[in-house]
């Protein structure tokens, strides 16, 4: 079937689509979701297990503390606070840490890890998915169910200054906020001084409970200049200050009202050693958790190290903080040391709730729910649960109701912990069918792109595509009989949802016959190909039509380039591989010029010496007129289009040092500024240039560079002018890096410089 160019494309483009739609599809899997809950109407908490008598709380209970502070730094890495830093430059909150009334956590942030999505996990409790990155440019309002939501809807009265991406998150919860944007990421000291100035007024004010504070300023400063600056180590001084404030404060409101308050410092990610953050690393994902209040025990002046948590499992905490209905989609469990000094059937009240709240998630999300381990255990605990309670209200007040409790207690905490690590994982299950059906449909299309690609250079090109031979070929029924079995296959024995099992038989089978149809075309094309290549290759018309060394290091170059980027390693590091590729085209382009150069195409080392001293063989003829194969093969050598040996002298020279040239500058550009997340961190010539050491040498190199640039332009010389001209506009750059320091004092604010070296 003819088929012009365009309609060619078009019909490509469209198949592409819908495979990369396919693909996207079993990437981001649905979330985790509840459907019990409508918007306007909640569920009733539900009530205390009991057997054998009846239950009076029905009820959530009442709030353990009256206000509540979250003071989120963004980047807040676990060794800042927990580390050496943190001992140096944050004393007060090491010392709340070690023996003050606080409970410390390292807690986990599940990637992608930049704000918005840890920002939803904080308040949601949920597990934001890699789509949630583009969001993260432009949130828009949270309709999910979440603690501010909750707290909203209870009258809660809510404050919040800092990063505008909850205001975004949260447009019309907060009676009161400012928000500041985080996109101008040189700036770390107003960033955080408009959340700060506000902070002497809403302490001394009681028209609110919730406060929430989100500094931006020390990740502003990990990326300009990594958690190795000296400007660390100030902005850590300056939050813990902040902190102190607000303990105090609250400390003083609490001895006039005798009630508990809560601190929360946290932080939303960490921050690599490059000052990054996105990934899944180490330090990218350990963040500081503290719970700081009066209602906690006063640690005893032992140092322990903070429990590992996730970050998910502060919201409900918070929840039961406020007394609020946990988020339905939160997959957190409640931080039991938080409510370790209450009673012991309000323990058991909370953390029944809590796993109330999970098992329900688990039952709507997993068909196979009841073979669950953590399912088990939370039925087990509930039985055990009722005993309590049954032996409670019989006021029995024996050791034996205490040893039930304290194992009633323990068995909800092991169930907690297996089900809040089911739902993780059910979030984290990609739909591999999906997947592996959208890739084979864009790959057969690249293929078919790929061989058609020498018809379809013209416009007005039309191009011989197999499509009805497929109809009437053994292979396409082979092809679609075994997809129509392999399909049957999978959604008959896959435990877990897949979306295009999801899908109708009929469109399903539409599919694979269009799989089945493209595979036929692509095997024919490729025959068609090969028949070609051996017409060519018989034809002595066309000596040059093989491929050469230079021609498969780019296919294979750019093949091998395109599979990297599927894996997840080469997103940081992907400008490596063009390094390479780079670097091994040169030496196969300096390969192929010097043995043109010197040998020749394909020729022996006699003949070649004639060329290289660019004389051609002009024997006589033959006795019968004609010319022998010896003297005709250099002469055509010689006007081959691939030999050097019509270029003049200079001209040789000039491209015999171009590959060498080329690789001299491509490392100075690599040496310029460094990049990736392995080696931004490490010196390069562009801070070598802008340092202010160095003005001396780089007036010296800019003035001889202007020298020569009028030097050279006087005398015309066309090609050393040029190089001249390019020296000359290198020089005024570093002229310009040089002076900059110096009379533009504008590069760096003189205020911050006195602030890189703090004093301690």
């Amino acid at each position: 079937m003819r088929l012009g160019s365009g309609t060619f494309a078009a019909c490509c483009v469209v198949i592409e689509v819908l495979g990369v739609a396919l693909f996207l599809r079993g990437f981001f899997p649905a979330a985790v979701r509840s459907s019990s809950r409508t918007e306007h109407q909640a569920e009733p908490p539900a009530p205390e297990p009991s057997t054998g008598a009846s239950s009076n709380w029905t009820k959530l209970p009442p709030p353990l503390f009256s206000k509540v502070v979250i003071m989120l730094i963004d980047a807040l890495r676990d060794d800042f606070v927990f580390g050496s830093k943190g001992v140096k430059f944050m004393p007060y909150t090491t010392y709340l840490v070690e023996k003050g009334a606080s409970h410390s956590f390292v807690a986990e942030a599940k990637p992608p890890t930049v704000t918005m999505p840890r920002v939803k996990a904080l308040m949601t409790g949920s597990l934001p998915g890699f789509i949630d990155v583009v969001r993260n440019l432009n949130s828009p309002a949270l309709l999910e169910d979440n603690v501010i939501t909750q707290a909203k809807a209870a009258g809660k009265r809510m404050i919040f200054y800092g990063d505008e991406t909850w205001v975004k998150l949260f447009p019309q919860h907060f009676v009161e906020y400012d928000g500041t944007t985080s996109f101008f990421v040189s700036d770390y000291t107003e960033v955080d001084d408009n959340v700060t100035r506000h902070l002497d007024k809403v302490l001394k004010r009681e028209d609110w409970d919730v406060l929430i504070l989100h500094y931006l300023g020390l990740d502003h400063i990990g990326h300009i200049s990594g958690p190795s600056s000296p400007l660390i180590g100030h902005k850590l001084s300056e939050m813990d200050n902040v902190l102190m404030k607000i303990h105090t404060s609250l400390l003083s409101e609490e001895r006039e009202n005798l009630s508990p308050n809560l601190l929360v410092l946290c932080g939303d990610h960490g921050m690599s050693e490059t000052g990054s953050h996105g990934a899944s690393s180490m330090e990218e994902v350990n963040t500081p958790l503290i719970l700081i209040s009066s209602a906690f025990e006063r640690k005893p002046g032992d140092i322990r190290h903070p429990k590992h948590v996730q970050q998910t499992d502060l919201a409900a905490t918070l929840a039961i903080g406020l007394g609020l209905p946990i988020p339905e989609n939160s997959v957190g469990s409640l931080l039991f040391p938080s409510i370790e000094g209450r009673p012991v059937r309000e323990q058991l009240r909370f953390l029944h709730l809590n796993a109330v709240q999970l098992s329900k998630l688990l039952q709507e999300n997993v068909p196979s729910y009841k073979k669950e381990p953590g399912f088990e255990q939370f039925k087990m605990a509930e039985r055990l649960h009722g005993n309590w309670i049954r032996l409670y209200l019989e006021e029995n007040t024996s050791e034996v109701l205490f040893n039930l409790g304290t194992k009633v207690r323990r068995q909800y905490l092991d169930a907690l912990r297996t089900l809040s690590l089911s739902l993780s994982r059910q979030v984290a299950q990609y739909d591999i069918y999906s997947m592996l059906v959208g890739t084979v449909m864009v790959l057969e299309v690249l293929t078919l792109l790929l061989l058609s690609i020498p018809q379809a250079l013209s416009s007005k090109a039309e191009l011989e595509i197999p499509l009805w031979s497929p109809v009437f070929s053994l292979l396409f029924y082979l092809m679609f009989l075994v997809l129509s079995a392999l399909h049957v296959i999978v959604c008959t024995s896959a435990e877990s949802s897949c979306y295009f099992c999801g899908l109708s038989w009929l469109t399903a089978g539409g599919v694979m016959v269009l799989i089945s149809a493209l595979l036929c075309a692509v095997v024919s094309a490729l025959a068609k190909m090969f028949a070609s290549g051996k017409l060519l290759s018989k034809n002595p018309a066309h000596p040059n039509s093989r491929w050469s060394e230079l021609d498969v290091v780019i296919l294979l170059g750019t093949m091998g380039h395109v599979l990297s980027l599927g894996a997840s390693s080469f997103i940081e590091e992907e400008h490596q591989t063009w390094y390479f590729l780079v670097n091994t085209l040169c030496l196969a382009l300096c390969h192929e010029i010097y043995r043109n150069c010197f040998l020749g195409d394909d020729c022996e080392p006699r003949r070649c010496s004639h060329r290289e001293r660019g004389f051609v063989n002009t024997a006589p003829a033959l006795q019968d007129g004609s010319i022998g194969h010896d003297e005709l093969e250099p002469h055509r050598a010689s006007k081959s289009p691939t030999s050097l040996n019509t270029l003049r002298g200079w001209e040789k020279w000039m491209a015999m040092a171009s590959p060498w040239v080329i690789l001299t500058c491509c490392r100075l550009l690599r040496s310029l500024n460094q990049t990736g997340v392995q080696w931004a961190h490490r010196p390069d010539l562009g801070h070598w240039l802008t340092s202010s050491d160095h003005k001396a040498e780089l007036s010296v190199l800019a003035a001889l560079s202007l020298i020569m640039i009028f030097a050279l332009v006087q005398r015309r010389c066309s090609l050393t002018s040029k190089v001249a001209m390019a020296l000359g506009l290198l020089g005024v750059y570093c002229y310009r890096a040089a002076i900059g320091n110096v009379l533009f004092p504008w590069q760096r604010d003189s205020k911050d410089i006195s602030k890189e070296t703090p004093t301690t």
